[in-house]
């Protein structure tokens, strides 16, 4: 389960991370395939002038996918290979890595229940033997492989109670334990997933001292803890140290393995990522055209992996404005992925390129060119899953999209239907992830002027996600502004509608700070209302706050 490997497959899972346009607002949806019944925040909702897609997962982590051949391993050598002997007690080690693989084997089966026995088996065997005062670094190699097998199964909060006994475990272990550094590196990363990226931060530093102690400073066994922690600073805003602990990554890559080894892929694509994401989108397109040369080399023009080199070079482009350069290397990476048959066209990865391309295209004005790609997608699922599988959601909400932004809201409203009966066969109608094309389907009634549909759409999808993800969350706030401007077209109360919106802003200001743009659009709205309702009192003090909040968006923009 190493965060740092080398392979494209690896390298593959991180360009579906999604990147920031800076220049372009049309967006499309792009869902997992596990995301139906998945309860988690979304990353970001957008409100009554558009929908934008929510992606199930915990912000800013990494997930754990045992599709990907490389997901859910355990290292030995942390990076390639070790140079010295695996020392310690081989028999031990053995029994380790047989539980492991049977975990693995059984998950990757689909075998979830099997595959919970084995490890609550195991669980409540090391249980035992810690009451019995035994939590030495055999009971932390166990509870590692128990939490990874947990990890992968999706059940976290069970993870976190081993992660909890794993810490008493190895704060008690001196730094020489044999095993140690690789337990270490798995927590850090578990934590990391989880979100606790303090206790995470605090792994990835004892592993770093650790490794530097016994190889050098130079040491490829540095790279995996040194992305962690760039990983982490990046998440916590400590973007300068981030980007130093990745050129850090890189010139050991470089000294040990040369400038253009393939090695470098990983690191070189967590800088170019960062780089955008904090708007340096000047120095981004270095790394990714590093990248690109790296595998152009190594491989040729027309294999697969070069064509994934362009699609991450495309984001850049992309971010740093330049959408017609963008549509030409997402156009030739899709050529060369599927004349090098590098992966099946239903490929997540491969759905992932269309979109983005269709997306971009939509936003400079070929919209028939980008509908063309969603409904490819969508003939695509529908040849290899069925006309009535879960995955035909995503490419029918994208299509919907595409029609509603042409303002053919009629087949937008054909085709929202079709999906939310899709997944209310697949998951039922109180999940909360039928949420999502259910207000999308609000919205398009509301441009239909069908209001009274609209608003009882708008209601069950409130009700649904105060259920679901509690009554401050951040998809109740986009249900209650959706709501709100369906009211009001309605002629509701204005004090209703006003309650609805202060609590539209209390929402905002804790997700997005006080002096964001969602938070500045909201405010516009509570003064209109408390205006007509002649409350100037309350009005006075929001008005101040609006005009500097103004002149701060301002500014921002002239700079």
């Amino acid at each position: 389960m190493s965060q740092v490997c080398t392979s494209l497959l690896s390298y593959q899972a991180q360009l579906s991370s999604c990147v920031k346009r800076q220049s372009f607002n049309f967006k499309l949806h792009m869902i997992p395939n596990k995301a139906i019944g998945f309860r988690s925040m979304p990353k970001r909702c957008s409100f009554v002038q558009s929908f934008k897609a929510h992606m199930p997962c915990r912000e800013n982590h990494g997930a754990y996918d045992l599709s990907a051949s490389n997901s859910f391993q355990r290292s030995k050598a942390l990076f390639g290979h070790s140079d010295e002997p695996w020392d310690g007690d081989k028999d031990f080690e053995r029994q380790l890595q047989e539980l492991f693989d049977e975990v693995k084997t059984v998950i990757k089966m689909g075998n979830k229940n099997d595959a919970v026995d084995l490890l609550q088996a195991n669980f409540e065997a090391v249980k035992e033997q810690m009451s019995a005062g035994d939590k030495g670094m055999e009971e932390a190699a166990i509870l590692d492989v128990i939490a990874l097998g947990y990890m992968a199964i999706g059940d976290f909060e069970i993870v976190e109670s081993i992660l909890d006994m794993l810490s008493e475990i190895v704060d008690c272990l001196e730094d020489d334990e044999l095993l140690l550094d690789s337990v270490l590196i798995h927590m850090a990363s578990m934590y990391s997933t989880l979100g606790n990226l303090e206790k995470s931060m605090l792994m990835y530093q004892r592993v770093t001292n650790i490794l530097e102690r016994k190889y050098g400073k130079n040491s490829t066994f540095l790279v995996t803890p040194l992305m962690g922690i760039a990983k982490v600073l990046g998440s916590t805003g400590r973007a300068i140290k981030a980007e130093e602990m990745y050129h850090r990554t890189i010139t050991i890559m470089e000294s040990n393995r040369g400038v253009e080894s393939e090695d470098l892929v990983v690191p070189l694509y967590g800088l170019g990522n960062l780089l955008i994401k904090e708007g340096k989108t000047m120095d981004a397109e270095s790394p990714f055209i590093r990248i690109l040369n790296i595998y152009t080399k190594l491989y040729g023009e027309n294999d697969g992996r070069v064509g994934m080199a362009m699609c991450s070079l495309a984001h850049a482009k992309c971010a740093k404005g330049k959408a017609d350069e963008a549509i030409v290397l997402y156009q030739r990476a899709i050529q060369v992925i599927m004349d090098s048959n590098y992966m099946a066209l239903d490929d997540s990865a491969m759905e992932k390129m269309r979109i983005d391309l269709a997306e971009l295209l939509h936003a400079v004005g070929r919209v028939k060119e980008g509908r063309k790609l969603l409904e490819e997608c969508l003939l695509i699922m529908e040849q290899y899953k069925g006309k009535g599988h879960p995955n035909l959601v995503t490419p029918l909400l994208n299509l919907a999209t595409s029609y509603s932004q042409s303002r053919n809201f009629v087949e937008a409203e054909r085709l929202l239907r079709t999906s939310l009966d899709i997944m209310t066969r697949n998951v039922g109608p109180d999940d909360q992830s039928i949420s999502f094309p259910m207000l999308s389907l609000a919205v398009n009634l509301f441009h239909l002027n069908r209001n009274e549909e609209a608003e009882q759409l708008a209601l069950e999808v409130l009700r649904i996600r105060e259920e679901a993800f509690g009554k401050d969350s951040l998809p109740v706030g986009e249900a209650l502004d959706c709501l709100a401007s369906i009211k009001t077209r309605l002629g509701r109360d204005d004090d209703e509608l006003l309650a609805l919106l202060k609590r539209v802003l209390r929402i905002q200001e804790r997700e997005f700070g006080r002096d964001g743009e969602e938070v500045m659009e909201t405010i516009k709205k509570v003064v209109f209302y408390l205006d007509k309702l002649g409350r100037k009192d309350e009005k006075l003090p929001l008005q101040r706050r609006l005009s500097m909040l103004r002149m701060k968006h301002k500014q921002k923009v002239h700079y």
